[in-house]
């Protein structure tokens, strides 16, 4: 089935309505997935006029956005979570390689985690992952990728807290 945006956030909002804990965001990395096969949308809305991050669309009533991002060449993040957010990754072109991080310290305001890598693993196209309130995560890009994300509140107005790795 085809997607438009707009069926796409309403199935969303729908889901997270229902049940806005891990098993209704299991249910929406599910639609994800399922919205990264679809190669109408993801022309439609990774092409190469997309920024870095770009909002697609952002729920009135429940806070969450549908997020564009298209990234040239190679680059790795450092650890982090999403404050007081979750998100879901979906990967619709090329590789990222996505780590799990255990937290050895907590962050505070004043002073970063740290934090120890516990595993790697590649994100492929079509394929979407959950991180919830507190799972720390790194991705890693060898190459040019493209990426549907949903963040749980819109993180440019989130505060979040650093972590290094020992």
């Amino acid at each position: 089935m085809g997607y438009s945006l707009e069926q796409f956030a309403d199935a969303c909002h729908r889901i997270l309505t229902e049940d806005p804990g891990p098993k209704g965001r299991t249910k929406v990395c599910a639609l994800v997935q399922d919205v990264l096969q679809d190669e109408a949308f993801v022309a439609t809305h990774l092409g190469d006029e997309v920024p870095e991050r770009k909002i697609l669309y952002e729920d009135p009533k429940l806070g969450f956005c549908i997020l564009a991002h298209v990234y040239n060449g190679a680059k790795e993040s450092q650890p982090h979570d999403h404050g007081p957010s979750w998100a879901i990754y979906g990967q619709a072109r090329g590789e990222t390689v996505m780590s799990d991080w255990a937290i050895v310290e907590p962050a505070s305001e004043n002073k970063p985690g740290t934090v120890r890598h516990v595993r790697a693993y590649p994100l492929k196209p079509g394929m979407a992952k959950v991180y919830h309130e507190g799972e720390v995560h790194s991705p890693r890009r060898e190459g040019s990728t493209r990426l549907i994300r949903i963040e749980g509140t819109n993180m440019d107005r989130a505060t979040r807290l650093s972590y290094q790795s020992v």
